[in-house]
């Protein structure tokens, strides 16, 4: 880059040592450059952000997309950006083999655009074998990072635009926390907010917590502090981040639990509504259910993994509790917040899972009723011990399985279907309905979807409707005024 268009290069000086104030000043810096290169381009250089994965994920992509308007960017519809960054998800083979094909693509564009720059970073980028072939393979692309310094994005976009090679900065782990960057959320009355950080459980099959590093919490008058400021934005609803938000605030100087930090943030003026992923089942405490229970913001909503039904497989998947605690802990749920939806997810096919163990998960399924589950089949993730594992189910009695558990997810679904048909209930606006302008959607305190006739000034409101009839996976309904 510095070679073809001869950047006039900023000489470093005082260049701050702590976090953020060094980002701003690398900001101000990829600023210059920016501008420098938009006049020799005759127009605005444009991004794209691709986001894979998990809201964790979606919410580091409204990062880089504040940091990059900061500096000059305009955001572009499409991937024929000048630069283009993809947020990558590592949780199944899938989704790699996805980001590598898509590069193809960007090859052809970058050909044709010499302002053309092109970063990866998110969880793929943390595993070696990834980060050489994309020295080795796609040597087109700019930049590489991951998941423990995205603040830093700011930093590096200056390395990448003075140098002339690829720009390669992963780190194996972390302990900082670094936030009050820029961000360029999605809605503008709703938001996600991290509140941890990494994984300390290590299930047999996953690979986050060797891509997103240990647990570390923020402290909670950070997080009370950012809230108030969504909230001032006009933010109504949050959902708390985190890997397993039932250990937040264990490694804190001055432990606190995530039961407590959801009481301090129900006392914030102008939050409507709380929401928070993913929930552990092995640490999900009597005091969280009795705090969920007396709250007015705490949506009626929980999502619980359960990935297997078996006690057996859930013991070689380290998971840490077995059947019987889990449909204990749904009973107490149920006890404490009756009409509560439960979400959950379900692996098929983890290896060794025999007929009986799957109908174990069956079982389960059955007798907790989830209003939806997120089924997948076992995919086999590099590094992780149960990639090693003898007893790979065959894929044919995996898939059989798989359909066999999705038929009596969405039966029991149907079933459930329609149990609020009838009721008046508050309604958060979203959207401009895709198919029909006339109506808009939004979604109920359990995470239900609502159609109804509205007007564009209703995003973002929270309106009273009339739950009329149910089509099935969603409502139509009519404003009570």
């Amino acid at each position: 880059m510095k070679q073809n268009f001869e950047l006039k290069l900023i000489d470093k000086q005082n260049i701050p040592t702590e976090e953020p104030e060094r980002q701003y000043y690398f900001m101000d810096i990829a600023k210059n450059y920016v501008a420098q290169l938009a006049e020799k381009k005759g127009a605005p250089l444009t991004f794209h952000v691709t986001t894979f994965g998990c809201q964790m994920n979606a919410r580091d992509s409204e990062k880089l997309t504040g940091i990059l308007e900061r500096i000059g960017y305009v955001e572009a519809e499409d991937e024929k950006a000048d630069f283009v960054i993809y947020n990558t998800c590592t949780v199944r083979e899938n989704a790699n083999n996805k980001v590598y094909g898509r590069l193809g693509y960007l090859s052809g564009y970058k050909k044709k655009n010499p302002f053309m720059m092109i970063g990866l970073c998110g969880c793929m980028m943390q595993e070696p074998t990834v980060v050489e072939k994309i020295r080795t393979s796609y040597s087109f692309v700019n930049l590489v990072f991951g998941t423990h310094n995205i603040y830093k994005f700011a930093e590096l976009i200056v390395n990448a635009l003075e140098s002339e090679r690829l720009t390669i900065d992963i780190w194996k782990d972390t302990d900082k926390i670094v936030e009050d960057l820029p961000v360029e959320r999605k809605y503008s009355f709703k938001s996600g907010v991290n509140i941890m950080f990494g994984c300390n459980n290590f299930c047999s099959y996953c690979i986050v917590p060797y891509v997103r590093g240990r647990e570390r919490s923020r402290e909670a008058k950070e997080i009370v502090r950012e809230i108030e400021r969504l909230a001032t934005d006009g933010v109504k609803e949050i959902m708390l981040l985190g890997q397993n938000v039932n250990s937040y605030g264990k490694n804190l100087e001055t432990p606190m639990t995530f039961a407590e930090l959801l009481q301090e943030i129900e006392k914030i003026d102008g939050i409507e509504r709380i929401r928070f992923m993913t929930s552990h089942p092995k640490d999900l405490s009597d005091e969280l259910i009795e705090t969920m229970k007396n709250s007015k913001k705490i949506c009626n909503h929980i999502h619980l993994p359960l990935q297997s039904g078996s006690s057996r497989i859930l013991k070689i998947m380290n998971r840490r509790y077995d059947k019987e605690h889990y449909l204990e802990l749904v009973r107490k749920i149920r006890a404490a917040m009756p009409d509560i939806a439960i979400t959950t997810d379900i692996i098929v096919g983890f290896p060794g899972e025999t007929e009986e163990d799957f109908e174990e998960t069956m079982d389960v399924v059955r007798q907790v009723e989830y209003d939806s589950a997120f089924t997948f089949i076992y995919s086999k993730r590099m590094g992780t011990p149960a990639a090693t594992m003898e007893n790979q189910v065959p894929e044919d009695v995996v898939k059989e399985r798989f359909d066999r558990l999705l038929k009596l997810v969405q039966d029991i679904s149907a079933k459930k279907a329609g149990a609020l048909t009838g009721q008046t209930l508050p309604v958060l606006v979203e959207e401009r309905n895709e198919q029909d302008t006339r109506l808009v959607t939004g979604k109920l305190s359990n995470n239900s979807t609502v159609h109804f006739e509205g007007s564009k000034d209703m995003i973002g409101t929270i309106q009273n409707v009339y739950l009329e009839e149910c089509k099935g996976f969603y409502y139509m309904g009519k404003v009570v005024s």
